[in-house]
């Protein structure tokens, strides 16, 4: 007996419609992360499954079309696909938040959605979703925000009106036809980059520097490295991703660039710890130019200035007039601040970058990203950076990109297409060179690991709720386990797997708890305190017999006691926080620097582990460790850069018999990523999930073998 329905025919369960579609898909991701790294492609695939699975599923419980026994047996199946969702996720663990119902769809996900609703016979919207169109300046939330300081209305009446532009050249767009065009190519991209370079840093090729440097101002001089970069834009070249390591003058090769190429009026969008020493910089490079900085809502601006700094926190509420003022260069300095696509940060930075390029006096303005740590976590933090500098637009390479991929008369089915599309992009304007490679005499930088013992009472407490987290773990895992035997009894199970599957839904927990509770937060932050006093002394130890030393710690309470330990040992301290003004940590910074009496700088890893310039100091202290490898190193290069002329050691506090120490061996596992993808190192890519996750996996994995 056949049924049939409004939206569509009820087909027979077995092997038509969506579900089968689905299983088929699902088991090729699954193929994909049983053999290492789900590539993008794959990733959005997955996200697409997810979704799709969820729609079913809502339609299959309440559908009238369906008897009960079909409703049963299409939920069944169902289950069974989200089954391995689960097993694909536990080991790709990247993959589990694109579980969430909240995860991001992009329009090459839509464009996939539509084309498995086609195939399985639904009718779909003839509707297809626009590719991301560059985003709305001012959106209307923030219309109501948007300030106008009396120095922009003052130059908005000097110069009302801009002289149309005859000249100007459309944004670039993707060509409409060509042999890659109907390829999904940002994919492949990342993968490129991803899966190695063959020993090849990953660095344009740049012209050799005029003999006789005639930029620098009489007293600083460029290095080889520093002069190249310049000597490329004067040649033209426009956008850039500068990614020189941390400490290797990216500051200045960015205002003397910015010089070469007229692009003035510049903009400098900077963290707000650093946005007063960039006015600094700008007068010292380039002393016949004149900087403002935005604070607040503009009182003191001028904005007559030729680089307009801005943090940032206050870049929402001057949108409005930034995009009206024919910017002809653009600086996003700590570019991986906007890797997240999804944030505001991002979003508004990218708004007024296209409002650059589609205003910019002359067309071509002067596009440069600074970061010495572009990769944090996954290589798909390019996406942001290479759409900042408009090498893509969200889902496919623009015009200039595309061009050099037809060159290369490859597509991504062909051997050899990997090694020309990194080299493509490469040429877009990466540049990235090491310490070792072009600082030849800058002296030594090593980490040195101070075990430390915690035999007090909160020693003894920390050592016991990490066991009793590691029960807790435990006995979720041993439910889980008896849960799958249930259902299959002869399956296999994978051990691996299912302890991350327990590990994340710890973590999951544990961030919704957020400071409360027993959890992998709370304890690190326990061991911080616990660590404060250790930590202190040996600053304080340090201070004596070798000079200036910079205190990292992640906490403000940790910071608290050092200090107050530091006084009471009768040294003179400085302190660089989040919650100081530009002016006030600027002040701290150069008493630091420059006080023979200032013996240490107490900073927060988050607050000043970017852009500063504490090279007074050898020695580094680091109290408490951080999440990733790439934070760890920006604070170590604080002191680590050009201009150092000592050896530099950085002395990470650890305590002993805790997960302090598994944390500090994950953080030095995490750096094969950006090795691999911009510095030519063939060394093996180690897992991407959190270092929280596998400090969880490693507690459990204790628990197990008690």
């Amino acid at each position: 007996m056949s049924r049939s329905g409004g939206r569509r025919q009820t087909r027979s369960v077995d092997n038509t419609g969506l579900i089968p579609i689905l299983a088929r898909k699902v088991r090729e991701v699954e193929a994909a992360a049983q053999r290492g790294k789900v590539a993008p492609s794959n990733r959005t695939k997955f996200l697409v499954v997810a979704l799709l699975a969820r729609e079913e599923r809502t339609r299959v419980k309440t559908s009238t079309e369906l008897s009960d026994a079909d409703r049963a047996e299409q939920l069944k199946r169902l289950d069974g696909i989200g089954s391995i969702l689960a097993k694909t996720a536990a080991r790709d663990t990247s993959l589990i938040t694109l579980l969430e119902n909240d995860a991001p769809i992009s329009p090459i996900a839509q464009k996939l959605r539509r084309q498995y609703q086609t195939e399985a016979g639904i009718e779909v919207s003839e509707e297809i979703a626009p590719a991301p169109a560059p985003v709305t300046l001012v959106s209307p939330e923030l219309i109501e925000r948007q300030v106008v300081p009396q120095s922009v209305k003052s130059r908005q009446l000097a110069n009302p009106f801009l002289a149309p532009d005859f000249m100007q050249p459309q944004l670039q767009k993707s060509p409409s036809h060509g042999r890659l065009s109907n390829w999904e190519l940002l994919g492949p991209l990342f993968r490129a980059f991803e899966y190695g370079s063959g020993g090849q840093v990953a660095s344009m090729e740049l012209p050799e520097p005029p003999r006789i440097d005639r930029l620098s101002p009489p007293g600083h001089e460029l290095m080889r490295h520093q002069a190249r970069f310049v000597a490329s834009v004067a040649a033209g070249h426009r956008s850039f991703l500068l990614a020189d390591e941390p400490g290797l003058g990216k500051t200045a090769q960015s205002l003397l660039a910015a010089s070469v190429a007229d692009a003035y009026p510049l903009l400098a969008i900077v963290p707000n710890v650093v946005k007063m020493n960039w006015a600094r910089e700008v007068e010292l490079w380039t002393p016949n130019r004149r900087a403002t900085v935005i604070h607040g809502d503009g009182a003191g601006l001028d904005a007559f200035a030729d680089v307009v700094i801005v943090n940032y926190e206050v870049l929402d509420r001057h949108l409005a007039w930034l995009g009206t003022m024919g910017f002809r260069g653009m600086v996003v300095d700590e570019a991986h601040f906007i890797k997240n696509l999804a944030s505001q940060r991002s979003k508004h930075v990218l708004a007024l970058a296209d409002r650059i390029r589609q205003k910019a006096p002359g067309g071509n303005p002067l596009m440069m990203a600074l970061t010495g740590t572009p990769l944090i976590n996954d290589i798909d933090d390019f996406r942001a950076i290479w759409r900042f500098l408009g090498w893509i637009d969200g889902t496919k390479p623009t015009a200039a990109l595309m061009q050099k991929l037809e060159e290369t008369g490859l597509t991504p089915a062909d051997f050899g297409f990997f090694s020309e599309a990194r080299e493509a992009v490469i040429d877009m304007g990466i540049v990235r060179r090491r310490k070792i490679d072009v600082a030849a005499d800058l002296p030594a930088k090593r980490v040195v690991d101070l075990p430390v013992e915690l035999d007090d009472d909160l020693g003894r407490s920390i050592r016991e709720a990490e066991a009793e987290l590691g029960k807790r773990l435990l006995t979720r895992y041993e439910r889980l386990v008896k849960a799958r035997r249930k259902s299959d009894p002869d399956a296999e199970l994978n051990v691996e797997n299912l302890m991350r599957a327990v590990a994340k839904q710890e973590l999951e927990e544990s961030k919704a708890q957020g400071g409360g509770g027993e959890n992998v937060f709370t304890m690190v932050r326990l061991i911080g305190q616990a660590k404060a006093s250790l930590a202190a002394d040996y600053t304080a130890q340090l201070a004596r017999s070798v000079g200036k030393v910079v205190f990292f710690a992640k906490h403000i309470d940790v910071m608290d006691h050092a200090e107050r330990a530091l006084e009471k040992a009768g040294l003179v301290t400085v302190s660089i926080r989040g919650d100081q003004t530009a002016i006030a940590r600027q002040a701290q910074i150069d008493a630091f620097n420059n006080d023979p009496a200032v013996s240490v700088a107490v900073c927060s890893l988050t607050a000043a582990g970017v852009g500063l310039n504490l090279q007074a100091a050898s020695n580094v202290v680091l109290a408490e460790l951080s999440w990733t490898a790439a934070e760890q190193t920006q604070a170590i290069d604080r002191v680590h850069r050009i201009g150092q002329e000592e050896p530099v050691t950085a002395w990470r506090i650890v305590a002993a018999q805790t997960i302090d120490a598994k944390i500090a061996e994950l953080i030095d596992s995490k750096s094969s990523l950006a090795a691999r993808a911009l510095d030519g190192s063939d060394e093996e890519i180690t897992s991407t999930d959190s270092v929280q996750l596998d400090a969880l996996v490693h507690l459990l994995r204790d628990a197990l073998a008690r």
